[in-house]
């Protein structure tokens, strides 16, 4: 009674009942890769709540100091309070190495699951007029995420991640010009400094999550404005949504998604060892680690450096680091071209109208052949950062893996373009189910020639095209659920720019 009494004068003062309602009743579209973008933010969720836990205890300074733990191999040796404190965070704190370790896995996920999310985007043209906003603001999710995951895996001060920071710092001061000036500004003086482990404590603990937050928070704002996009089918205009209410049916799969993704954290965590920084040992400026793997997310980038030839072109009166072109103009381009792809894709196709539906990749086979030759284009880089673990159990000279990927990087993904682009247009053509289904004449056709692909409808034609009857949107909804759960619901787009 008590409680009713309140939340009534409350609503009263500040009126949230309608905007709750109106809240709950926002469309989710009932597809599960919708729920790919939702894996990051809760990865996200989970690594702020253990990061909190984790700076309970950590020490982030190079001060030295003599380790008195629980770990018989390093206990009276004079190690970097950073180094000391994690590894009494994993021996000597209740349940902190389960929580470290967890740390470590959800930011794998995170990155993980914000590429898939853009890889879904980009293979079904999402980012289509009016959502480039919200692609820029994802591509810029996945550079601070990745920027974050580094940063954070450095700050043990064991000696692998000594060894990145080895590479970050080579691979500033191969910038022409400014780059003797960015190392100073990173690490704060010449590497290693003693400024550098509290410098990456503030970005990874305060810097970026902050920008992450600030983001993510932008971009549910601007879906939320924007409405949700959803794949074509009976009843779905570029003027609709159709799909599952927030309350109750899509509240309940989120929470669940919420529930695995934390104890999926948390059983790689107390199960599967990542970064055992006692093996490694702690940092020390003469020494290095070989075979030294970063995280998968900057794997590619060491990859590209194993592969890159010893070139150093002169470039304006400036000698290049062979440094340069794999570490800074690679990863440059790749960011760029994110960035401009809803650009260049507008001026290649000429469709600028505003879309809700989204395609099926076999509508756009250029769509589909760049972006599967850029995804196997990365992959064998990532694929080159352990040439050395490869070599150890094939047998293969090091030498020869570097010859052959050195080629195979190049010539690799103009072939998987290629048979990508073919078996789109086969399947677009074709209108077969799915690549199984598709038959020798099909191919055959493909490779001869290419059909003209309808154009865009104009605004008149999908005016006539919009209106759909009750009994099409309901045709659409979930079976089996009560009938005001399961109706589909028709909600107007956004206002387009």
């Amino acid at each position: 009674m008590i409680t009713r009494w309140a939340v009534k004068r409350t609503d009263d003062r500040l009126g949230f009942s309608r905007t709750a309602r109106s809240g709950l009743n926002k469309v989710f579209p009932d597809h599960w890769s919708f729920m790919i973008g939702e894996i990051a933010l809760y990865s996200f969720l989970y690594l702020v709540l253990s990061g909190v836990f984790l700076s309970l205890f950590f020490d982030a300074s190079t001060a030295r100091t003599v380790y008195e733990g629980s770990y018989d191999a390093v206990r009276g040796s004079e190690v970097s309070a950073a180094f000391a404190s994690t590894l009494e965070l994993s021996y000597d704190v209740r349940m902190g190495l389960v929580v470290r370790q967890s740390h470590h896995w959800a930011a794998l996920l995170f990155v993980g699951a914000i590429l898939v999310h853009l890889c879904r985007i980009f293979f079904t043209g999402a980012f289509r007029r009016p959502r480039g906003i919200n692609w820029a603001v994802g591509v810029t999710l996945l550079l601070l995420a990745i920027v974050n995951g580094f940063a954070g895996y450095s700050l043990p001060d064991d000696l692998l991640s000594g060894t990145g920071l080895r590479v970050a710092n080579a691979v500033l001061l191969s910038i022409p010009v400014v780059g003797g000036w960015l190392s100073f500004l990173v690490f704060g003086g010449e590497f290693p400094a003693e400024a550098m482990i509290p410098r990456l404590y503030v970005v990874h603990i305060l810097i970026v999550p902050a920008l992450i937050a600030a983001l993510i928070t932008a971009h549910m704002v601007i879906l939320i404005r924007q409405k949700h996009t959803h794949f074509p089918g009976p009843g779905r205009t570029d003027t609709n949504v159709v799909g599952s209410r927030l309350w109750p049916s899509y509240a309940v799969r989120s929470v669940g998604l919420l529930f695995f993704v934390v104890a999926a954290a948390l059983t790689l965590g107390g199960l599967v060892q990542i970064n055992p920084i006692w093996y490694w040992g702690p940092f020390e400026p003469g020494s290095a680690t070989a075979p030294a793997q970063p995280d998968w997310y900057v794997g590619w980038l060491d990859g590209a450096l194993r592969l890159m030839p010893p070139w150093e072109p002169v470039a304006f009166g400036y000698r290049l680091s062979s440094v340069f072109l794999p570490a800074v103009v690679l990863p440059g381009l790749t960011f760029l071209v994110l960035y401009l792809w809803p650009v260049l894709e507008r001026l290649v196709t000429g469709d600028r109208r505003a879309h809700q539906v989204l395609q099926r990749p076999r509508e756009r086979p250029g769509r589909v052949a760049v972006g599967v030759a850029a995804l196997t284009f990365y992959g064998l880089l990532l694929t080159a950062f352990s040439l050395d673990i490869v070599s150890q159990y094939t047998g293969i000279a090091v030498f020869a893996l570097v010859y052959f990927f050195r080629v195979t990087v190049l010539v690799l993904p103009l072939l998987t373009g290629a048979i990508a682009f073919v078996l789109a247009r086969a399947l677009r053509d074709s209108d077969a189910e799915g690549l199984l289904a598709l038959t020798g004449s099909d191919l055959r056709r493909s490779l001869r020639r290419h059909r003209e692909v309808p154009g865009e409808p104009s605004d008149a034609e999908d005016t006539e095209r919009r209106p759909a009857t009750e009994t099409e949107h309901a045709a659409t909804g979930p079976v089996g659920r009560d009938e005001e759960e399961s109706e589909p619901v028709r909600v107007e787009a956004g206002p387009v720019p």
